[in-house]
């Protein structure tokens, strides 16, 4: 799982610089720092990491900035990220207004400047508020998301690669799914612009292709070399078996695939006739059998570029 994010926001460089420095040194081993020095930045980079699954475990904001105060921030913050623990940097003349937003927008604890010693200040403020998110969010690995609309023959497609890939992923219909339509909005999408695939740690697809789908996933969708020994096409039984004794012998192979290796078989439930399993398999684990040997051997594996 990627690192949880810590975000910092003030405009004063040198505040700014101090604070994330103390928190990377406590908690820069299990949590991302990113520091803006403006809401209009932090507004945007939340945006971003929503779409990105990115979890975000705290927001420390200072009030004072120009443009849009630290209590406006950490109210757009609570809209975008209703988990995120939101703490408010304050000097002791704006104690009302932090005491008011306690109650308006949900902030979770506010801290007055200066904080030195942060082991007395500032530590024991955070680890209380991290320790709650932490209970509330345990790790997990980040997955695909794909949004769009249940009768969507596009996402339908998509889903479909997805699975026969053996790619996990998270469906989203913005017609039934309140998560979904936020997600849609967060990445300002029209409804021509679905499906949408959002890929941990990657760029928002817009109605992507099956071919810039597996670019994005890191599937392999040219040749990297010139020329080859043989060539197999299609990664049905059959090819897979052809690659893997070609391979095995030393000759430079190549498996060209339009769709997921495995061919029509992979599709299947359970496979009985195969040899050397009489207990039968899945068309799914033979193709990752199959397709783990042809790696294994130095075989390429490539996905036509078929659209």
């Amino acid at each position: 799982m990627a690192k949880p994010i810590i975000l910092t926001v003030d405009d004063d460089e040198v505040v700014s610089n101090a604070v994330a420095r103390d928190l990377r040194r406590r908690y820069g081993p299990d949590y991302r720092i990113l520091r803006l020095t403006s809401g209009t930045d932090a507004i945007e980079a939340l945006r971003r990491l929503a779409l990105q699954d990115r979890p975000v475990a705290l927001v420390a904001s200072d009030q004072r900035m120009p443009g849009m105060t630290g209590t406006e921030l950490l109210a757009r913050v609570h809209d975008l990220s209703p988990d995120t623990k939101l703490l408010l940097l304050t000097a002791y003349a704006d104690t009302d207004v932090a005491i008011r937003a306690i109650n308006e927008i949900g902030l979770d604890y506010y801290l007055l400047k200066p904080w030195d010693p942060p082991e007395e200040r500032l530590y024991p403020v955070i680890d209380d508020l991290l320790d709650d998110w932490r209970r509330q969010h345990p790790d997990r690995s980040g997955q695909v998301r794909v949004v769009g609309d249940r009768w969507s023959v596009r996402s339908h497609d998509l889903k479909t690669f997805l699975a026969r890939n053996h790619v996990p992923y998270d469906w989203f219909d913005v017609e039934l799914d309140e998560q979904g339509a936020r997600l849609r909005d967060l990445a300002g999408a029209a409804s021509d612009d679905l499906p949408l695939v959002l890929v941990p740690d990657g760029p928002t697809l817009v109605a992507p292709s099956t071919v810039e789908l597996a670019e994005a996933l890191g599937l392999h969708t040219a040749a990297r070399q010139p020329l080859y020994d043989l060539c197999v096409v299609g990664a049905g039984p059959a090819g897979l078996a052809a690659a893997v004794y070609a391979a095995s012998e030393g000759l430079q192979t190549i498996v060209v695939e339009r769709a997921a290796p495995g061919g029509q078989a992979g599709q299947s439930a359970a496979i009985e006739n195969y040899l050397g399993f009489p207990k039968g398999l899945s068309g799914a684990d033979l193709a990752q059998r199959a397709v783990a040997q042809v790696s294994r051997f130095g075989a390429e594996m490539v996905l036509a570029r078929a659209r």
